[in-house]
């Protein structure tokens, strides 16, 4: 009921050209035909009036929620089947890692820090974003989770845990991965 086009072209064309940004429609409109049209044209979700900010809210942080997700794990499906690195070889799709031919068994969260670090070589990542990628925004632990997490991974997958290869600290800034090119040296 928009002057000139409709929601429903609206919906349509953002689709046409992107298919990942949430689209959530604030519609008078009632009738289960309408709010099922309108979803298979390519919205994510349908509110009708009257609502509360509350509840639109929550529905807009669900929405964005979801983007994030499946970011990430289109991010993970576009991992090659084995990051190499030295003696450390990580097959993301397996869950495996082995470091100079061996298995090395890793908790979920030191697999997934693990899998964040080596699909970003060089970045540094703070603690705060460790905590927001790795155990998700609302993870409601302490900043210290984190230095114990890298600690029981470096002591899994470094030959010497307090010089390490693989797992570096950027002092008052975060963790980061070796980039290859510093392991050639």
């Amino acid at each position: 009921m928009l002057p000139g086009l409709n929601g429903i072209e609206i919906c349509k064309k953002i689709r046409e050209d992107d298919e990942h940004t949430p689209i959530l429609m604030l519609t008078a409109k009632s009738e289960e035909l309408d709010k099922v049209m309108v979803l298979e044209k390519g919205a994510d979700d349908y509110l009708t009036k009257p609502f509360s900010i509350r509840e639109l809210l929550a529905r807009i942080k669900a929405n964005i929620r979801r983007v994030k997700i499946d970011a990430e794990y289109e991010e993970q499906e576009n991992l090659e089947d084995i990051l190499e690195y030295g003696d450390l070889y990580i097959e993301p799709h397996k869950r495996k890692v082995t470091l100079s031919g061996e298995k090395i068994e890793l908790t979920p969260k030191e697999f997934d820090l693990l899998i964040l670090f080596a699909s970003h070589p060089g970045k540094t990542f703070s603690r705060e974003k460790l905590l927001e990628k790795v155990w998700g925004y609302q993870f409601d632990g302490y900043d210290h989770t984190v230095n114990s997490h890298i600690n029981r991974l470096r002591n899994k997958i470094e030959k010497d845990p307090p010089n390490p290869t693989y797992l570096k600290t950027a002092w008052g800034v975060g963790y980061r991965f070796v980039e290859l090119q510093e392991l050639i040296r």
